[in-house]
């Protein structure tokens, strides 16, 4: 009973913010992204009848706490599933930073899911598997669907789950990422959403985005798609910004990067930044014109590396498992 999987991260585009059912990760509206390959998550799980009990190591350090935690919450629900009671062996690396806003637990849960419902040969489809992962990370529903997803909220698992959005960008986009290191907790921010004045008039909004992102993004239209998250990503910011902690994730970097997206814009180069919870930035443009992109973003001091549109979670060969 073993398997490894893979997954890559996502980028939101509208992004969810806020729970309303923390224990099953339901988030409170509908949510959008895409997958940055190849950057990717790699899990090797084993179910081990003879051990005493379970171990988690991610990255060679064994994980405790809430990490620990979250980690179980997606194991049990697949032994509930599967009807067994056996200890697992979980492995996970990483190859790209985590905890800098760059999708490492949308990677490391969609990974996870897909290698656990391997390994105890549960017949589940994408969509059904997305619902296993959203137990660790909402985000992970939509890197296990892969390309742009579209995660449906809902109050069970038949309605709250991810569907790949088909569209002609996932050949043009490129995304150049800027690291800003800086670390970040978004799972307080997550929790304390709903407190913030913002929330409401970001609800108000949200459906209608959504409606609007999936429309650009049949249509292929790269402006229209980029320009909406562009823009949720700053009604994101404002709802955080304003809750009750405070949280200000930017950094001095981040905003360098977002005047100089601005400007290559106003020179006609296709072109937008988008930001998840955190200080690095996603910018997005099209093949055609990533390298003056990139050298635009390397000009403000920071690392970049450079993704295309990474595909669904897939199962690996046992050849390729960590252990």
């Amino acid at each position: 009973m073993k398997a490894t999987a893979t997954a890559h991260p996502i980028q939101g585009l509208v992004k969810y913010h806020g729970m309303r059912d923390e224990e099953l990760r339901l988030p409170y509206h509908d949510s959008i992204s895409v997958c940055t390959a190849p950057s990717h998550t790699k899990t090797t799980v084993e179910f081990e009848p003879d051990a005493s009990e379970d171990v988690f190591l991610i990255d060679g350090e064994e994980v405790d706490g809430r990490g620990r935690e979250r980690i179980e919450k997606v194991v049990d629900h697949v032994r509930e599933l599967a009807d067994i009671e056996h200890p697992v062996r979980f492995e996970s690396e990483n190859d790209f930073p985590t905890n800098i806003g760059f999708g490492s637990s949308s990677s490391g849960f969609a990974a996870a899911a897909r290698a656990l419902v391997a390994a105890t040969d549960l017949d589940m489809t994408l969509p059904e598997i997305s619902t296993v992962a959203r137990r660790g990370s909402s985000s992970a529903a939509r890197a296990v669907t892969g390309a742009f997803s579209h995660l449906h909220t809902g109050l069970n698992d038949h309605d709250c789950r991810s569907e790949r959005i088909e569209t002609d960008l996932e050949d043009e986009l490129r995304i150049v990422g800027a690291e800003v290191p800086a670390y970040k907790e978004t799972e307080e921010a997550h929790r304390e959403a709903a407190d913030s004045h913002m929330f409401e008039a970001r609800m108000a909004h949200i459906h209608g985005q959504i409606a609007e992102m999936r429309d650009a993004l049949r249509a292929g239209d790269f402006d229209r798609t980029f320009e909406l998250a562009e823009h949720d990503s700053l009604s994101l910011a404002a709802t955080t910004m304003t809750g009750p902690a405070g949280w200000v994730y930017w950094q001095p970097r981040t905003i360098e990067v977002f005047n100089a997206v601005r400007q290559l814009r106003e020179e006609g180069v296709p072109v937008y930044f988008s930001v998840d919870t955190g200080a690095s930035v996603y910018v997005n443009t099209t093949a055609d014109a990533l390298d003056r992109v990139e050298g635009a973003v390397a000009d403000c001091g920071v690392d970049t590396r450079v993704w295309e549109v990474g595909g669904p979670s897939k199962v690996l060969d046992s050849s390729e498992a960590l252990f």
